[in-house]
């Protein structure tokens, strides 16, 4: 860089400036002052204010306006340049830098971090300089002073806090308060955005208090100390910048007493374990009356239980089995049973299984096939149903079919129907042309309100023509209106009986169904040639649950009391608030069912006070309380016997054929978890589950045919009316199997199913008969495991009783096959038990018959070895327990020629074994199905030969 006073030769010259001048130093000296104030001539020039901000830790500051500074000397080096701006003022975080010097830009920035909670604004002098006419700053020439103020912008950086960490108010029950107490929150920010509080917010859910943006706190409601004695709330507070308080403050509000009328000391939840007993549901209530006047008192408690069940907690049986539990005459018909094989007309309607429940949506209608309710009613019948309808739908009410007996064809004559109509109920009968041409009464019209009001309700028609009766819910209600009509003229058409909807066989191009129902129906049925009594009727509609006194006989004097029908309400009258309180005490709920439905009971307990004379009486409120009925313990039903045995084919031929359970047994259990105390004390493991049996009844057990219907020529099951008689049970025959049903204990049922025998008048060609058994309790709610038996015919053939057995190696004898009539089966029988060597030998004798013999027929063979003949009629029914026996199966009973070796070998070793036993043998199935599974068994296997009339437990053979 060249020197300064090369530089501005050239400088001056163009300015114009002559080089002349005296000589020596000081001559340059003077010289160089002469050139500099001719250059730079004018100072640099700024704003006299600025106004600045700065965020707080940040180091930017934002004038306005810009920090600029000009020179008039420009473009001039140096004299037109600027070098500096300069502050002036002890120790502030503040500097200025010169971004440029041709345009005179400058910034100004913090040296340090800026913090606004220190110190909020800075005010100071700035000037700024030229570069004069060099790099020495003595030569700069400097602006005039400028004020700077500088504010700094808050950071939300500190969030509330609490003056206190807690605040704790007592307020009085019942009134409402403006402000109970006040909580205030601080903010360390420097800002009035954020240091101040704007709002405050109760974090607590569900609390009936409020919070202004002050930090008052108000309750919403009245409180009441017999509801929540004290309340604690968390509370949180909000800058105007919205940062939360960082620490939540606790607000604990005591709620004090007053006298207020009222019940005290009951529980609002109220648990009911099942099998229990009758349970008090207030044993400690009392009235607080606040030293009233009171002369006398009312009290209604009312268990509302609408919406469980059928309207509460009734039986869930069948209805068969229902009708037969309350006495109900028999030939009642069902007609909205479970579906099933046999009644399969309500399988397309929708159920509710629980209790079924026939859901009818007006879209649906069920036909009952021909044959199940008779053509022509007498003049006495009876329907049953439980209904639930409301108001009818759209603004023009159809009629609502519930039950309907129409012309099938050409036809639309209605023979007789039930239906509703504007919530009214309606029951047509119309009698067929068969006396006087005269009109009759025809249609019958309730009015009630229960017919519309979406409860489950119990309705009974008893007709006793030309009377008509209606019981809903057991009380009797005659008709407000009866018309007459003409008898329907004889006709040769075919009726339809329908369910849900009418059937329309005439006046239509298809016939169809019309006039559909909306509602739910249950336990429809009808009753041809009888009407039902009033205790009957009552019994079907019976609660099962209810509210009860425990001890009637110590209820104080003066108290009066009444039960509804249904016992859901109570109301007690006396004049003497300690007895009542007493009397009110003893009021229990029951609920008889061994498996109640659980769920909530509504439970409202509602007083009438009166005053002596001109005082104000008191308000006693509502006591509104739940009973919990809780679930009840299942029971696993198992069912245990003999699965595989075999008979002979005699015993299948017999009048009293073949007992198919003789040992069965039928055992309902229910887990119990013992406790063994707390685990992580103790360190051992809980105690696994215990079975304990319980005792209950049971409603119908299936037997069903496996492997295809049973064949009415041949074969049948069986079983005396007197054994189900005696135990109160019905049963249904069909060739798919045998239904009992009926509600009796399990014992009942084991005695019954005891006494069931399968008969075959041809056990011939016959080699097994399948059968499973599936009990059930409460229709179909609790059902047991499917037990499965299999019933094989054991044939038989004679041989020499004289021929001696070499126990080693038997030259088989030729043998005729015999099929022996059951006239001489009884001199066929043994108590005997064939050996293995016997066995061995009928291997071969088979193998010769099959292939020499009988070539292209089943051959059944037997070899019998008689101990005592004699001895053997007498004992022609025994059974006798074959548990240390081994048998082996005869593999080649069709053919099958490898295997014969070895199961000789086999039978061989075994007979050594049980060398010294007596044997006996006969004829066995020879199908392809045995054949196979002997060869798999081997010498464990169940031998196929069998003695005539001989059955024994095979319970501990595998298979």
């Amino acid at each position: 860089m060249l020197p300064a006073k090369l530089c501005l030769v050239p400088l001056l010259l163009a300015l114009g400036v002559g080089s002349g001048g005296g000589s020596g130093d000081g001559g340059d000296s003077q010289r160089r002052r002469l050139l500099a104030a001719k250059v730079n001539k004018h100072k640099p020039w700024i704003e006299t204010s600025y106004h600045g901000v700065i965020t707080e830790n940040n180091d930017t500051v934002i004038l306005d306006p810009p920090l600029v500074a000009l020179d008039k000397d420009a473009p001039v080096p140096f004299a037109g340049e600027i070098c500096a701006f300069k502050i002036h003022g002890q120790e502030l975080p503040f500097e200025a830098v010169v971004l440029n010097k041709t345009s005179g830009e400058g910034r100004l920035r913090a040296k340090s971090p800026i913090d606004c909670e220190l110190q909020k604004e800075y005010t100071f002098i700035i000037q700024a300089y030229d570069c004069g006419v060099g790099p020495r700053e003595a030569a700069w020439k400097k602006s005039h002073k400028a004020v700077v103020h500088i504010q700094v912008k808050d950071v939300n950086e500190f969030a509330p806090t609490f003056k206190e960490p807690a605040y704790k108010a007592i307020v009085t029950e019942g009134k409402i308060y403006d402000s109970i107490l006040q909580v205030e929150a601080i903010d360390e920010d420097c800002s009035p955005q954020y240091s101040q509080i704007c709002n405050y917010e109760i974090v607590t859910t569900d609390v009936p208090f409020a919070i202004d943006r002050n930090g008052n706190i108000r309750n919403t409601e009245k409180l009441s100390f017999d509801k929540q004695r004290q309340y604690e709330i968390l509370v949180t507070a909000y800058d105007c910048g919205q940062k939360p308080a960082a620490q939540d403050t606790l607000v604990q509000v005591d709620v004090k007493p007053v006298c207020k009328p009222g019940w005290q000391d009951w529980t609002k939840r109220i648990e009911y374990q099942p099998g229990s007993g009758s349970m008090p549901l207030f044993p400690s209530i009392h009235l607080e009356t606040c030293d009233g006047a009171v002369s006398s008192l009312q009290v209604t408690a009312e268990l509302q239980t609408n919406y469980i069940g059928k309207g509460c907690d009734r039986e869930t049986y069948s209805e068969k089995s229902l009708q037969k539990l309350c006495g109900a005459s028999s030939g009642i018909i069902d007609l909205l049973p479970s579906p099933s094989a046999a009644t399969n007309w309500t399988a397309g309607l929708l159920v509710d299984s629980s209790e079924m429940i026939f859901k009818f949506d007006g879209r649906q209608g069920a036909k009952i096939p021909d044959g199940i309710v008779p053509k022509n009613l007498t003049d006495q019948f009876t329907i049953t149903m439980w209904m639930k309808h409301g108001p009818s739908p759209g603004v023009r009410a159809e009629k609502e079919t519930i039950l309907c007996n129409s012309d099938k064809t050409e036809m639309n004559r209605h023979h007789y129907a039930l239906y509703v109509h504007n919530c009214r109920l309606v029951f047509l009968l119309r009698k067929d042309f068969d006396q006087a041409d005269t009109f009759r009464p025809a249609e019958f019209h309730w009015k009630l309100d229960q017919i519309c009001d979406k409860e489950w309700h119990y309705y009974v028609i008893n007709v006793e023509f030309p009377v008509v009766t209606l019981y809903m819910d057991g009380a009797t209600y005659e008709p407000y209106l009866v018309t007459n009509d003409w008898p329907i003229h004889p006709s040769h058409i075919a009726m339809q009986l329908t369910v849900g909807a009418c059937w329309q066989g005439g006046e239509v191009a298809k016939p169809r169904f019309a006039q559909f129902f909306h509602g739910s129906l249950a336990s429809l049925t009808i009753r041809p040639g009888k009407m039902e009594s009033q205790k009957v009727i009552s019994c079907l509609q019976a609660c099962k649950e209810g509210l009860d006194i425990n001890s009637l006989e110590s209820l104080g004097q003066g108290i009066k009391y009444h039960f509804n029908p249904s016992q859901s309400v109570l109301v007690m009258e006396g004049d003497d608030i300690g007895n009542i309180n007493r009397a009110l005490q003893k009021v229990s709920y029951i609920n008889s069912r061994q498996f109640p439905t659980a769920g909530v009971r509504r439970l409202r307990l509602s007083s009438k006070v009166q005053c002596f004379g001109e005082d104000v009486c008191i308000s006693i409120p509502d006591v509104d309380a739940y009973i919990m009925v809780l679930q009840a313990i299942e029971p696993q039903i198992t069912l245990r016997g003999t699965e595989r045995f075999w008979r002979p084919a005699a015993q299948f031929e017999s009048a009293r054929g073949v007992i198919l359970f003789p040992d069965i047994k039928i055992v309902s259990t229910f887990a119990k978890t013992e406790a063994s105390g707390d685990t992580r004390t103790t360190g051992t493991a809980p105690k696994p589950a215990v079975l304990e049996e319980m005792l209950h009844n049971l409603d119908f057990c299936d037997i069903l045919v496996l492997g295809g219907d049973l064949d009415p020529r041949q074969e049948c099951l069986e079983l005396n009316h007197s054994e189900l008689h005696q135990r109160h049970l019905d049963a249904t025959n069909s060739t798919a199997g045998y239904s009992i049903y009926g509600v009796g204990s399990m014992s009942r049922y084991e005695q019954v199913l005891h006494h069931l025998r399968y008969r075959n008048w041809h056990p011939t060609p016959l080699e097994t008969r399948r059968f499973r058994i599936k009990c059930s309790e409460l229709n179909g709610r609790y059902t047991s495991n499917e037990f499965n038996l299999e019933v094989s015919v054991l044939h038989e053939v004679r041989v020499s009783d004289k021929e001696h057995v070499n126990h080693l190696i038997v030259q088989p004898p030729f043998l005729q096959s015999v099929h022996h009539p059951e006239s001489r089966s009884s001199i066929q029988r043994s108590s005997v038990v064939p050996s293995i060597a016997t066995v061995v030998i009928i291997i071969s004798v088979c193998m010769l018959v099959f292939v020499v013999a009988m070539g292209v027929y089943r051959v059944r063979i037997a070899h019998q070895h008689f101990l005592q003949e004699t001895e053997a009629a007498k004992e022609a029914e025994m059974d006798w327990d074959d548990s240390a026996l081994t048998i082996t199966v005869n593999p080649m009973e069709k053919h099958e020629g490898p295997g014969h070796g070895e199961d000789e070998t086999e039978g061989e070793e075994e007979e050594e074994a049980e060398e010294g036993m007596s044997s006996s043998s006969s004829g066995s199935d020879d199908s392809e199905e045995e054949e196979e599974e002997g060869m798999g068994r081997g010498r464990h296997g169940q031998s196929g030969t069998r003695q005539a009339q001989l059955e024994w437990d095979d319970s501990t053979l595998s298979y």
